[in-house]
């Protein structure tokens, strides 16, 4: 997302719409955009500084650490905010700084039963061992009466 500063009045400018996944470069097995970034953002000059804040959504497909199957989940960042000083050219690139804060609130350790709306389908233990359980037996602490301390 470009912002061209001479488009932005002194009393700020308010930013709203989608853009294209800015993390599509590392999207691979385990996250993959799943549709494009929303955004709501202000915008203003103040004493030679551009600032920003708002929030941001990425809906993201995510592989679950638990069952491995794969769900959508949507990356919030409910307080992006930026302030950069201005010194350079006419455009900003707000896509780098936004790109940061969606991989710095991407799940380290996703699970789909997260926020309540599904239920974990874990495999069943029994199953994978061919049916074979172990008995459940009383601790065994006869060697240690025998210890002569």
């Amino acid at each position: 997302m470009k912002v061209h500063l001479r488009q932005i009045p002194a009393e700020g400018l308010h930013l709203e719409g989608e853009e294209d996944c800015p993390i599509g470069d590392v999207a691979g097995q385990e996250v993959m955009c799943a549709g494009p970034l929303r955004y709501s953002l202000d915008v203003g000059i103040s004493e030679d500084a551009l600032w920003a804040n708002g929030t941001l959504t990425q809906p993201v497909e995510l592989q679950c650490v638990s069952c491995l199957e794969a769900f959508v989940h949507d990356i919030e960042v409910p307080g992006f905010a930026l302030h950069m000083e201005l010194a350079g050219p006419e455009v900003v690139d707000f896509a780098p700084l936004i790109r940061e804060d969606i991989l710095l609130n991407l799940p380290a350790y996703p699970h789909c039963d997260r926020h309540g709306g599904r239920v974990c389908p874990t495999p069943d233990l029994q199953q994978l061992g061919g049916g074979a359980t172990e008995e459940v037996r009383k601790p065994d602490w006869s060697a240690l009466d025998k210890l002569d301390l």
